[in-house]
């Protein structure tokens, strides 16, 4: 059976339906670690950038999603992701990345 592309994307069909692979309680306790490890870097980095950051929720969010597109991404591009250690790596990286993007990109409007 041929799968459909997503969006018009033939990469992004593999990434989205390997986290639907999980079952539902796996998912939310995925989610929920992510959330509650996301509240702690996200107060801390509350603490460091204070009005140049988004909030310890906003931070927590942020923190939360970049982890699981960055998961999503790699695995959407043939990454195997089955070492938790490989997985953790690359949703920080993915999880930083994405707050640092948006503070730059906060710093830059706030700049004009």
């Amino acid at each position: 059976m041929k799968q459909e592309p997503l969006f018009g994307l033939p990469w992004a069909a593999r990434g989205l339906r390997m986290i639907w692979n999980l079952d539902t309680g796996w998912l939310m306790m995925a989610i929920a670690a992510v959330a509650v490890l996301a509240m702690f870097f996200g107060a801390a980095l509350n603490a460091i950038m204070r009005e140049d950051g988004f909030g310890p929720i906003g931070n927590m969010v942020l923190f939360t999603i970049g982890f699981f597109a960055a998961i999503l991404i790699a695995n959407s591009f043939g990454i195997n992701l089955r070492d938790l250690k490989l997985a953790m790596a690359y949703g920080l990286g993915g999880a930083f990345a994405t707050v640092s993007m948006l503070a730059m990109l906060k710093a830059a409007i706030a700049k004009i």
